[in-house]
């Protein structure tokens, strides 16, 4: 049985993320969506929160589990008998970054791979930090995120 995990802050979690997630689905046997705590960057929501939406948007995903963290990933990784890590890749600019975080993966574990995937074409450009952003100016970000996302976002009143 394969285990991949998908780190990520999801602050919040965007249609960019969940294609990513379905797609693994398709691939692994059990893929975890491990929610990092991230404190340094000031999430707009909790690790909590977090983890209630990415959990309600993946609901229908029977093979995909949510998971908070606030570890080295690859010390998460290996307490869940994860043997890949997974990384969203929106443009060739997200390279660089990803490049050296698979790098020091690496030396710290050798046996977990990183594999990178692309989402779906039409969500290559979203990201959480310019959700918040347009919905924090009153804009529609409802073709970006799921509908519960979108609520959330509401009741934040940002």
């Amino acid at each position: 049985m394969t285990t991949a995990v998908y780190p990520g802050t999801f602050d919040p979690i965007t249609n960019g993320h969940s294609d990513i997630v379905m797609r693994a689905a398709i691939l692994f046997d059990r893929v975890i969506v491990a929610v990092a705590a991230s404190p340094g960057k000031r999430p707009l929501f909790s690790v909590e929160q977090r983890v209630a939406l990415a959990s309600e948007v993946l609901a229908d995903l029977d093979n995909v589990e949510i998971s908070p963290f606030d570890t080295l990933l690859v010390d998460f990784a290996s307490q869940h008998d994860a043997k890949v890590i997974l990384r969203g890749l929106r443009a060739v600019s997200d390279f660089e970054y990803e490049f050296q975080l698979a790098g020091i993966n690496r030396r710290l574990a050798p046996d977990v791979e990183t594999l990178f995937l692309r989402p779906a074409e039409q969500y290559a450009y979203i990201s959480s930090s310019l959700v918040r952003e347009v919905a924090g100016l009153g804009g529609d970000v409802s073709e970006f995120i799921h509908p519960a996302v979108q609520a959330a976002l509401k009741r934040r009143k940002l």
